[in-house]
């Protein structure tokens, strides 16, 4: 599949991944619409920060992920949908879960029938490592059995069925793609990353933090936005599920200490009970198995092992020093 020929819709554009793959589409000179949830502010996110010059040339559909008319509308005229656009916080879902059958399920199934009615070239649906919940076998591949341990990933794990069916029953060019544990600059404080950067960098000696034993497998946004890429144009993806990980095991705990180490920080945990997650519900082992997506779509990391992840932590944290993106984030208060 060719992009460079493609109109290309993202959803979720305003979204920390979204918007760092708008962004990089547009930077290579393909034709974007962009997707974001409609607000009365007029705000686009985290595009609003893009280069004037790339702004300039993006094409943004104001919608609702929940609603059919806008979702075809959104679709008109679009060869390739990269369908980002979901409800992601753990915790949240946990009070409030009929916002994520609505956004995740009923959002992917409006994404699905409009591509089916106008016949898309190419639908790539983002799925989580969530799904596969705690590991019963590493490195995870596309084969691991899937768990849905908070109602975030229930919801994933609806919507990946949704969208593998309507390959199956109606031919539609689907991929899934699976990306395990994106971190970079724009990501939300409700991540352990931006949490312990954003706290460091305000001056705290004593970070607030859930469960440090679990370990998980970082991805540096930069190489999960080439995942989506990759996936995308490549043929032999349509119809596949494909992990896109480093590869790479680390704990929470280990990654805080490299995150205080980058920043010259000597620090104090203090285990805050609000953000740890019930014991049935944390995923305690996340560790992928990328061989797949190299097969497939040709994609490797470039931000993989330790080295990368410290390379790739150090751009995240010189983002967040930033005065300008620091002050937009409340570290003093647990994100949910």
């Amino acid at each position: 599949m060719n992009l460079k020929e493609s109109k290309i819709l993202v959803t979720g554009a305003d979204g920390f991944i979204g918007s760092h793959l708008v962004e990089t589409l547009l930077a290579a000179g393909h034709d974007v619409r962009a997707f974001v949830l409609y607000n009365s502010f007029n705000s686009w996110g985290w595009l609003d920060q893009l280069d004037p010059v790339l702004k300039g040339g993006l094409d943004v559909f104001s919608g609702d992920i929940r609603d059919p008319h806008g979702v075809k509308q959104a679709m008109q005229g679009c060869d390739v949908v990269l369908h980002l656009a979901a409800l992601i916080a753990i915790p949240y879902s946990y009070h409030s879960p009929a916002t994520y059958v609505e956004t995740n399920i009923t959002g992917t199934l409006n994404v699905l029938q409009a591509a089916r009615d106008l016949g898309v070239s190419r639908l790539v649906h983002t799925s989580t490592s969530e799904v596969y919940g705690t590991a019963q076998f590493v490195p995870i591949t596309e084969e691991h059995p899937l768990q849905g341990q908070s109602p975030y990933s229930a919801t994933k794990i609806g919507a990946d069925q949704l969208a593998l069916s309507f390959h199956r029953s109606f031919d539609t060019p689907v991929s899934i793609i699976r990306p395990f544990n994106t971190y970079g600059p724009r990501q939300s404080a409700r991540a352990i990353i931006p949490t312990v950067i954003t706290q460091i960098a305000n001056g705290s000696q004593k970070l607030k933090v859930g469960a440090l034993h679990p370990t998980r497998d970082f991805n540096f946004v930069k190489d999960t936005v080439q995942g989506f890429i990759a996936v995308a144009s490549a043929d032999q993806a349509v119809g596949e599920v494909i992990n896109v990980g480093s590869n790479f095991e680390v704990s929470i705990g280990t990654t805080l200490q490299l995150i205080a180490d980058l920043m010259g920080a000597s620090v104090e945990i203090e285990t805050d009970p609000v953000r740890m997650r019930p014991q049935k519900s944390e995923v305690e082992r996340l560790w992928a198995d990328n061989q797949k997506a190299a097969r497939l779509a040709g994609w490797q990391p470039e931000f993989g092992g330790i080295e990368g992840l410290k390379r790739g932590l150090t751009e995240t944290i010189d983002w967040f020093r930033d005065p300008r993106n620091l002050q937009t984030y409340k570290s003093s208060i647990y994100n949910v």
